[in-house]
């Protein structure tokens, strides 16, 4: 029986990372950071925060019913695509709150709020690249860092502040500095895994102009094209010069590779971008 490929092969994986990411999202607060009344930041810790002060066994009611209004709100802000996406994150994450056990494996907070902020930020960060969220607070950061060269830990480390400090208002301030230590590590490691906002250029020095230019321009980002000559061999060459993200240097790269396999590449981690530049969705 032949594989199913193209499109549909990509939207079956796709739907497959963003439930696996909910597995990790919900292990990571019943197994790490519910056992010791700690918080993730986001919509989670909105829910654990109402959770700890009333019931925890609610926990997973409340998460939905916070992500409920945001993902009707992102669904006009952001598109169908990526809230679709969201929604069926929320839904599974949700699930999977009510089934996995709650265990406390480890004894010690800071071992839970580093274990706990690692194992959500994997899941945050699949579903990020999967072209989903885990909602809430993924959400409003997704519509900033569309318009913003801002990385997407920032701002969620920045909104999950928020959160904190109700932790440490109502409940302890010992546990919302444990809660700031988790959210850290999964700020950090968000950024590791979700790489869009990294913008790079590239020069491209190549002898097949025509080939080389016909094959990038159906690439997303534009080209710029500048007459060149060899210092040594005095021959002429052509330079392109590109920006794109880290997010695309490898299908960027295989189709240099593919056009010109004798063509030199530099590529520069770019600073900052003033202009106009396509930020893909």
């Amino acid at each position: 029986m032949p594989l199913v490929t193209g499109p549909v092969a990509k939207q079956v994986k796709e739907v497959a990372i963003i439930i696996f990411s909910a597995f990790l999202v919900a292990s990571g607060l019943r197994l790490f950071l519910i056992p010791h009344q700690l918080l993730s930041g986001g919509v989670a810790g909105a829910a654990s925060v109402i959770g700890y002060l009333t019931n925890p066994k609610y926990i997973s009611l409340y998460y939905f019913s916070i992500n409920l209004p945001i993902l009707i709100w992102g669904f006009v802000a952001v598109g169908k695509k990526y809230i679709c996406y969201s929604l069926l994150s929320v839904v599974t994450t949700t699930w999977f709150l009510n089934i996995i056990p709650l265990i406390k494996l480890t004894k010690d907070p800071i071992l839970a709020s580093i274990f706990g902020g690692v194992i959500i930020a994997g899941g945050v960060g699949f579903s990020l690249r999967a072209g989903g969220s885990s909602g809430g607070f993924d959400i409003l950061g997704s519509i900033i860092t569309r318009k913003r060269d801002i990385p997407m830990g920032t701002v969620l480390f920045v909104l999950d502040g928020l959160v904190i400090l109700s932790l440490g208002f109502f409940k302890s301030w010992d546990s919302a500095l444990y809660a700031m230590l988790c959210i850290f590590v999964k700020s950090r490691v968000v950024d590791m895994i979700h790489i869009r906002h990294i913008k790079l250029t590239c020069f491209i020095i190549t002898k097949e102009r025509e080939k080389m230019l016909n094959r990038l321009t159906c690439l997303p980002h534009g080209i710029t094209v500048v007459n060149a000559e060899g210092g040594y061999s005095h021959e002429g060459n052509t330079m392109l010069m590109t920006v794109t993200t880290r997010y695309e240097l490898a299908e960027l790269r295989k189709t240099i590779l593919e056009t010109d396999p004798k063509s030199f590449v530099n590529v520069l981690e770019t600073v900052e971008i003033v202009g106009r530049f396509r930020r893909l969705g």
